[in-house]
């Protein structure tokens, strides 16, 4: 059965740029050595879209793409910060930075490494792609519970 999930908050660091994040209060955050991440130190979590909500800041989030064009790195045009982002593992989720995450809600983060320099390889091992696929309702997995015993 999933973790429950629970309402975290964030931002950037000027605060232009505000979000909320529906997610387990223990997280399983990625540490990605690929060039971008490494070089930004974004260890981060992947989320469903659907679990994400911009609050504030559209306007001030400004795009960068590379490589294959898939990932859409925003970030604040004011302070810089990088907030969350649609990584190329997930395109379908949010990666959200875990240090821009609004103290209180966090119980633990484990955290996981990526091996983004070698990206295809890590990408098949590290079963990052289910962590954008949302969760069955409880009374689905019951249901498919007591089916398979």
């Amino acid at each position: 059965m999933a973790p429950p999930l629970v309402t975290h908050t964030g931002g950037c660091h000027c605060g232009a740029v505000r979000f909320q994040v529906r997610a387990p209060a223990r997280l399983t955050a990625w540490d990605c050595n690929c060039t971008v991440c490494a070089m930004k130190r974004n260890t981060h979590f992947v989320v469903p879209a659907e679990a994400f909500t911009l609050l504030s800041g559209e306007a001030q989030l400004t795009e960068y793409r590379w490589g294959t064009g898939v990932a859409r790195h925003r970030f604040c045009a004011s302070c810089g910060v990088q907030a969350f982002y649609h990584p190329r593992s997930n395109p379908d989720g949010v990666a959200v930075t875990i240090h821009c995450i609004d103290a209180g809600t966090v119980e633990a983060v484990t955290v996981c490494s990526f091996d983004g320099l070698n990206w295809e390889a890590a990408f098949a091992a590290s079963g990052i792609a289910a962590h954008s696929v949302a969760p069955a309702p409880a009374a689905a997995q019951i249901s498919e519970e007591a089916a398979a015993s």
